[in-house]
């Protein structure tokens, strides 16, 4: 659940990036849910025409979904086959009659606003330079392209980059190039189905099973209209980071051949078959549990296929935030354990998440795909750092990382929810102890490391703060939501009230994501209102910022300058300081 101020800050970035208008239609969206065309118009009172072009910006911002409500279609299915194959392809010819109204006509498409995306606008200049570092400069220039515009194809990165220039064959080679290291490392990825259909009711729960059960199932928050989109909109993976034959150049084509997984351009029949073998497996997946999100599979790859089997110009790329994300996650990861322990076990942790990325199906996941001792020693030596390292030296750093003991197939397994929990947990000591001082921070720091409730007089024992000023110390960190409280009352020959004090971690960590979204508002504003107050100076002459005469006038104008530059680079970097933590509470 998003707190109020992450909707504000949203609603913010879009005002910066788009203006009132698409922001308002972005806002209505955020407070009244998923909505209809006619119903945003309604709401935002604004012309149909406004609604119509603000709409079209966030999606191909990536900031907005469509999707049509599985309970407004009804399902045109073809006669069955007893032939599992002819029945596949049955559905692939049909599916282009599957989404209808009751009546007949289209379905409602309804729109849905996705947070995540839009705050993720504000972390371009790092995905930006994590294409840079991992790639090269020329990559970077195409993934800008694709951050700038949202959504483009091959043909319009190519354009994009000759456009002025001298030498285009050269460039559009280099462009492709680019193109394909980008697709190979996952950076970008190919658009989602443009209006999936998306089931809106809750899944039945099973029968209930006994209270204390060995066999009862970990408690799972219910899956969010959000999440179901996004499932339902992309695409396989086999179709999602596709290296066709089209997005090469001719000499590409001929040096990768033996790489690609699609034929010729001329074989529409192999890419064909290609793209029914992805059906049948996505028909075993779905048939029994969701037959809607079957039926959008096989819709998108009729499309595809209907729109000219893969022509470069029609199909849509974009930035894979994903990918992105993950990086960013096994950065703070590495950097944490180099902090907590050392560069050995930080060189081992690397290893591990580069070689079980791939296998990663989300970017939260609490733990690392099992490898054994000998591919970890492997991965490792890779590494500069690593090839000092003896194989006992990485048991030594697997049991400092949390892996005392194998698992039962003689692998090892890092527990990577607990480093996130630590450095969160470090997070907001940080901000305990420069806001309520060190008293405050002891007392805190042991409540979080014991993790149930205890009594003023244990704390002030314990902590070592004085008596008197411990009740003080925890009543304000209660009212500023930092301690959970609960009284006790003994009645016995005397009645006894006890004050019994908590760390809720769960509660205070969105309570702190709350106020980080609260400050970065904050911060952009007054960066906007920095940059609005001075708009001047951004548009002065070089020359004239450096005058060669010493007037007073001439060193008037180079000192509000220097300001502006110095406010403008303090703020910059602590607004991206502070996304760091954003993230770290957020997506990570």
């Amino acid at each position: 659940m998003v707190s109020q101020y992450g909707f504000k800050f949203a609603i913010h970035l879009i005002t910066n990036h788009f203006g009132k208008i698409v922001a308002k239609v972005c806002e209505t969206l955020f407070r009244k849910g998923p909505l209809s065309l006619g119903e945003i118009i309604r709401s935002t009172e604004l012309t149909p025409e406004q609604v119509k072009n603000s709409l079209l910006v966030l999606v191909q911002h990536n900031c907005v979904q469509a999707y049509v409500p599985a309970d407004q279609c009804t399902i045109a299915f073809p006669p069955l086959f007893s032939n599992f194959f002819m029945f596949a392809i049955e559905i692939i010819l049909f599916s282009v009659n599957v989404v209808r109204g009751e009546d007949g006509s289209m379905a409602t498409v309804e729109y849905l606003a996705l947070f995540d995306n839009i705050i993720h606008r504000l972390r371009f200049p790092k995905f930006l330079e994590i294409a840079k570092h991992q790639l090269d400069d020329e990559c970077e220039k195409v993934l800008d392209g694709l951050l700038r515009d949202g959504r483009l194809t091959l043909k319009q990165m190519v354009e994009r980059a000759v456009q002025g220039k001298e030498n285009p064959g050269a460039i559009e080679a280099v462009v492709r190039e680019s193109f394909h290291k980008l697709l190979k490392a996952h950076y970008i990825e190919r658009c989602p189905a443009p209006e999936p259909v998306v089931s809106t009711l809750i899944k039945a729960e099973s029968a209930p099973r006994k209270r204390g059960s060995k066999m009862a199932k970990k408690f799972e928050a219910p899956e969010t209209i959000e999440q179901r989109v996004l499932e339902a909109a992309v695409p396989g993976e086999a179709i999602r980071f596709a290296v066709t034959a089209y997005t090469l150049g001719n000499a590409d084509r001929e040096a990768k051949s033996d790489d690609s997984s699609m034929v010729n351009d001329g074989d529409n029949s192999g890419k064909f078959i290609v793209i029914l073998c992805e059906s049948l497996i996505y028909v075993t997946k779905f048939y029994c549990t969701h037959i809607s999100s079957m039926i959008l599979i096989f819709l998108h790859f009729f499309t595809w296929i209907q729109g000219g089997i893969a022509n470069e110009g029609s199909i849509l790329w974009r930035a894979n935030f994903e990918e992105f994300i993950r990086h960013l996650r096994h950065k703070l990861l590495v950097e944490n354990e180099r902090k907590r322990l050392d560069d050995g076990a930080a060189t081992i942790l690397s290893a591990i998440l580069d070689v079980t990325k791939t296998v990663e199906k989300k970017v939260k996941i609490e733990k690392s795909a099992p490898l054994s001792l000998d591919s970890i020693f492997t991965e490792v030596t890779k590494t500069e750092h690593g090839r000092t390292m003896t194989i006992d030296r990485v048991r030594a750093s697997l049991v400092q990382l949390g892996c005392p003991q194998r698992n039962f197939d003689d692998s090892y397994s890092i527990d990577l929810k607990s480093i996130v929990e630590m450095a969160r947990n470090e997070e907001v000591e940080s901000i305990v102890l420069k806001r309520f001082g060190s008293d405050a921070y002891r007392i805190f720091r042991l409540l979080s490391k014991s993790n149930c409730f205890l009594e003023t007089d244990k704390i002030a024992e314990s902590a070592l703060v004085d008596k008197k000023e411990t009740p003080r110390l925890l009543y304000k960190l209660w009212k500023d939501n930092y301690l959970y409280m609960e009284k006790l009352v003994v009645t016995a020959a005397k009645q006894s009230r006890f004050m019994l004090w908590k760390v809720n971690k769960p509660l205070l960590w969105e309570y702190v994501l709350d106020e980080m979204y609260h400050a970065a508002l904050n911060l952009s504003l007054r960066l906007a209102f920095e940059q609005e107050k001075d708009e001047d100076l951004l548009h002065v002459p070089a020359d004239k910022l450096v005058p060669a005469d010493k007037s007073s006038e001439a060193n008037a104008l180079q000192k509000r300058y220097r300001r502006l530059r110095d406010v403008l680079f303090l703020m910059g970097s602590s607004l991206m300081k502070l996304d760091d933590a954003l993230m770290l509470f957020h997506d990570f």
